[in-house]
């Protein structure tokens, strides 16, 4: 079983509709989808991986190879454990790159910041145009998402949503079956927007109760949903468990941008879903509470392993 591949730029041609089907079909059934021909350069996306590479090698290899990690694998290989699995820690070296922290972004790398700007730029405005088409699907304004995650202003700069990357390597591990390359988990914010290795696989998602492989696609941006999604589209669309294994060979990068709400955004099932479900006679048409955003996060920072149902009532307070 393989993850749907989709053809982003029919998305403006005479296969518009199709390919808008097949957007719905992924996040109602899947939560994940892939896309090719979405308008990004691959000269870009060759340089992307290029500076990611070389950062890690130049500036992030030494700091991981004397990690927590690291250190809690060879304790427990060397018995000074009793358990059979290093717990509370994933084999990843992450880091993350917003428009607050700049300053902090790596500055040895040649070229790491500037194209790194220029790829959030790309993938920022590859996420709207991805939130436009469910706002389509769901039969909701064109921009209601974005609308939403922006605190309910189309353009007010202290409510504004948050676009951040977390960049990410998984280098090869000499015992995979002690660690976990990254513990199992939905994303909690909106959309996310994966540039992931274009050999080393890892990544798997959970469908129908089976974990199966994200399969590796050259240049292709893997999507999927996060929780603040599933709450909008009243459970239409939902967020997917997803991990990452610990494997013995390869060093597996992962470039993962989210566009999420901003912490002060109220999120709730939008208003004409709910009222789509009251004509259909349906008990408790709206699924899922009202919530500020920032109170999920703080829950969310806790619980991020755990099943996220409870999350979602204990994210509210009075708004």
């Amino acid at each position: 079983m393989a993850i749907p591949v989709i053809d982003f730029s029919k998305l403006n041609g005479d296969e518009r509709s199709k390919t808008l089907a097949q957007i719905a079909n992924c996040c109602q059934d899947w939560g994940f989808f892939q896309l090719i021909n979405h308008g990004i350069s691959e000269d870009l996306l060759e340089r992307v991986k290029k500076v990611s590479s070389e950062c890690y090698e130049f500036e992030r290899e030494p700091g991981f190879k004397n990690s927590k990690p690291v250190n809690l694998l060879k304790e427990l290989v060397e018995k000074k454990s009793d358990e059979s699995l290093v717990e509370k820690v994933d084999w990843e070296d992450v880091f993350l790159l917003s428009d607050d922290n700049h300053d902090e972004w790596p500055s040895k790398t040649p070229g790491f910041k500037e194209t790194m700007k220029e790829y959030r730029a790309e993938l920022k405005n590859l996420a709207i145009k991805v939130m436009e088409a469910m706002d389509e699907n769901l039969g909701l304004p064109k921009g209601y998402i974005n609308k939403a995650f922006n605190g309910g202003e189309e353009e007010e700069e202290e409510n504004s949503a948050f676009f951040g990357t977390k960049v990410s390597h998984y280098p090869p591990c000499p015992h995979p079956d002690k660690v976990n390359g990254l513990r199992a988990h939905t994303d909690a914010g909106g959309v996310i927007l994966l540039f992931q290795d274009d050999v080393v696989n890892g990544l798997q998602i959970l469908k129908d109760g089976v974990w199966i492989d994200v399969q590796p696609i050259q240049n292709a941006i893997v999507i999927n949903t996060g929780d603040q999604i599933e709450v909008l589209s009243n459970g239409k669309y939902k967020s997917v468990w997803h991990r990452v294994l610990a494997l013995p060979e390869g060093n597996r990068r992962s470039i993962a941008s989210f566009y999420n709400p901003s912490y002060k955004a109220t999120i709730e099932p939008a208003k004409e879903l709910v009222l789509a479900e009251k004509k259909l006679n349906v008990e408790n048409s709206a699924k899922y509470p009202k919530f500020v955003f920032g109170d999920y996060m703080s829950v969310y920072a806790e619980q991020k392993f755990f099943p996220k149902e409870p999350r979602f009532l204990q994210a509210v307070k009075a708004v």
